[in-house]
Parts: structure tokens; sequence; C-alpha cells
């Protein structure tokens, strides 16, 4: 009879084999821009092929594969649960100041795996592929059914990987679900269960240009745009419309103290902050000319309770003192806040099976970056996201703990076998 002490045994026997299969999907470079994952995709294909699964490829862009199979469990009546993970990653801007060889090396210290993408988010989306294989093999002894997506261009946005598998087919699409477990970075102490928005913005300042000495003929475009920075933090101290019950959660100390934990101190402060940051900078052809245009993009972080509409209002009214500026929104870049509750069944197994594998009860939080999980609560499907720790994320000498992987995939594991009645 398969038991979850079964389930432990075998992933602790084969746990070697695991390991190698997230090197080799490290080492298949997929960063993105340009977004190009077959090589990784055919790792995935390759790995669930030698355990006699089958899978679809889903490629609305040739380059960005989207592989997706699912199961049924004995009993059909039960809840679907869907694993979700992507194998596009951050690009690599130093490659040079990688050790191991290079920034795809995959290299194992004995502890940890090194490499672009390890944290962000392959060591995810491996836990969750070794997860669905091993549920599967299972298959009789659980009611319901289980998907798994392994997706594409989350990095760029997600049009053509999670949200096109979303959009096709409508509420008929067989990769929606009832609830959804994501192994982005976030920590092994906390489930998040929501994330703060993004809207993205790209100013244009034009003023009359001219001879650097002439500078009674125009302020220039850059100064005007740096004047306009500054006002732009003005935004920072709007405050959300938080639900009474998210920010007694969110005042919890034991909550507090594990974002700040996490993520870094002050982090309890920023997750219901609204933050501005002015990224790219173009304006000017030399330092002695008067600058004509000057554009720049500004990325503002909602925190959960504040709409992209406020914010827009309150800019919209800065820029009546700057009638040189007008704004653009990136409408791909751009997505609201969301959430899903902290209370669901699904959650809770989660968190069992993660204190029970580690000795720790996870908190519930919101993330302050974005991922595909908001896709899903979008559409009022919980999603919630347990991962490898995010410390290392996107930098030079990225690397996942192998204690934490393993965790990691026991714990996927477990919490879809607990949630869809195996047996104990």
């Amino acid at each position: 009879m398969a038991t979850k002490h079964e389930i432990l045994s075998e992933i602790d026997a084969n746990f070697p084999q695991y390991l190698n299969f997230l090197q080799t999907l490290i080492r298949a470079a997929s960063p993105s821009p340009p977004g190009d994952t077959t090589e990784a995709a055919s790792v995935v294909l390759d790995f669930l092929s030698s355990h006699g699964i089958s899978a679809d490829t889903v490629a609305p862009q040739s380059h960005m594969p989207n592989i997706v199979t699912d199961f049924d469990g004995g009993d059909k009546s039960g809840p679907r649960v869907v694993l979700n993970g992507h194998i596009d990653t951050y690009p690599v801007e130093n490659p040079d100041k990688w050790k191991y060889g290079g920034p795809y090396s995959g290299h194992n210290d004995e502890v940890q795996i090194h490499g672009r993408g390890g944290v962000d988010m392959k060591a995810g989306t491996a836990a969750s592929i070794i997860a669905y294989i091993l549920l599967k093999k299972r298959a009789q002894k659980l009611k319901g059914s289980v998907a798994l997506t392994v997706v594409s261009d989350e990095e760029t946005g997600g049009k053509w990987g999670t949200r096109y598998l979303l959009e096709q087919g409508g509420k008929a699409s067989p990769w929606r679900g009832d609830c959804v477990i994501n192994g982005e970075p976030g920590g092994l102490q906390s489930i998040r269960f929501g994330e703060k928005g993004t809207l993205r913005l790209t100013f244009t300042v034009r003023t009359k240009g001219g001879n650097g000495a002439f500078r009674q003929l125009s302020r220039g475009a850059n100064i005007v745009a740096a004047q306009l920075i500054q006002r732009l933090l003005e935004i920072e101290s709007m405050t959300p419309h938080l639900p009474e019950e998210l920010r007694k959660h969110f005042d919890n100390p034991e909550v507090r103290l594990a974002a700040d934990e996490i993520m870094g101190p002050g982090t309890a402060e920023i997750l219901l902050a609204t933050t501005v940051n002015v990224g790219t900078i173009r304006g000017g052809l030399k330092v002695n000319v008067i600058p004509e245009e000057c554009v720049f993009e500004a990325d503002i972080r909602l925190p959960i309770g504040l709409l992209a509409e406020e914010v827009l209002d309150h800019i919209f009214s800065i820029l009546k003192d700057f009638p040189e500026a007008s704004v653009s929104k990136q409408e791909a870049a751009s997505n609201p806040a969301n959430y899903c509750s902290v209370d669901h069944p699904f959650a809770k197994h989660i968190a069992d099976t993660t204190e029970g594998i580690t000795g720790r009860r996870p908190v519930q939080l919101a993330g302050l970056g974005g991922t595909d999980c908001k896709f899903y609560r979008y559409l009022g499907i919980p999603a919630y996201v347990i991962g490898p720790s995010p410390h290392s994320m996107g930098a030079s000498g990225e690397a996942v703990d192998i204690p934490e992987f393993k965790a990691l995939i026991k714990i996927h594991t477990l919490a879809i076998w607990n949630y869809l009645g195996g047996e104990t």
C-alpha cells in the first residue's frame, strides 16, 4: 500500500537522479530575453519520457514551448491540482564573474547547485516535475486529478506561457484547475498567497534644445525630467485600501518577522507600501548641448488594496505642472496586485506538509515580485507559492541549496498527496 513514508523513501533513494536532472536543466541555457527555451523543454520532455510519461507541447511561439500533461486519480470526483513552473530565466550580465565554468555550469559543490536559473526557478520547476511523476505512479490512490504545466515567457510577461494556456479554451481549459502550487523562490519559511502589482510607465519630456551656454532659452528635457522624477516620489505616500482581515494578518509579529528574515530588513513595511523606481533614462547627445527630449521608464509596485487607476490619477495631476511631459502605460508589463484566501484547505495541507518536513511551520506572505500565479488568482483560482530561498536570485553566482531542493520535492509531492486523499 502506497503511503507517504514509502514516497519519502523513494525520494531519498532516487535523489542523486533528481539532482542530476536539476543540473542538466540548469545547463540548458534559457535566458529571457531572448526567451528561447527549446533546449530546456527538451530536457523536461526527456526526463518525463524516461519515467514513462508522455506530454504535449503547446508553442504559440516556436522558440517558447510550453510542456503540459495531466492524469486522473482512481476516483475522479475530487479537486484538480495544477503544478505550475517556468523554465526561462534572467539573462546573464557578467559571465566572467561566475565560478565553476560559467553561469550555466550546474556545478555541485556538495552544498549547492550553481548556475543561472537554479533559484528562479528551475529548482522549483524540477521539484514540481518530480512530484508529478511520483504522484502519477500512485494515481489510483488519489481522489481528483493533477496537471503539470511547465511554461516559457514568465520573465517577460507570460503572454505566450501561463497566460496563453489559461486563455485558450476559456473556462474549459484543462490547465486552470481548482488550485495551484508553484515553486518560485520565496523560502520554505513562507507560503506566498498574493503579490504586489506592477505599473510600468514610459515618460517622454520634450523641450526646446540648444547650445549648453544658452541656458536662459530652455531648461532642457533632462532637467525637466529630473524635477518630474522627484515629484513622482509623492506616490510612495499613497496608502492601500487593505481589507481588515489582511491588515491584521500583515500586522502579526510572526508574519512581519518572517518577511524580514526571508527578504531582508524592512520588507514587512515594503509589503504594504507603494514604491517607485526609475530605470532606463535616455536623453541628450553630448554634455554641452541642451537636450530636446528625455525618455525614462518608471516601475511602480502596487501593494494589495491600491489600484493602478488611483496612481495614474495622481500622476496626471502632477503632469499639469509639467506641460513638456507625457506618459504612456506599458500594458503588457502592468498587472494588478492579487491575492487568494489564506484559509483554503490546500494552503493548510502545504503548511502542514512543510512543517512535517522542515520542522517549522511556514507563514502566509505576499510576494514583492510577480509570478505566473497572478493569472490564476485573476480567475479566482487559489494559487500558492512555496520554493527555495530567494537570496541569490538573479545574482552573479546564483545557487540553490541542495537540502532545500530535496525538501521542496517532498513538500510538493506530499502536499498534493495528502490533499487528494492519499494514504498517510
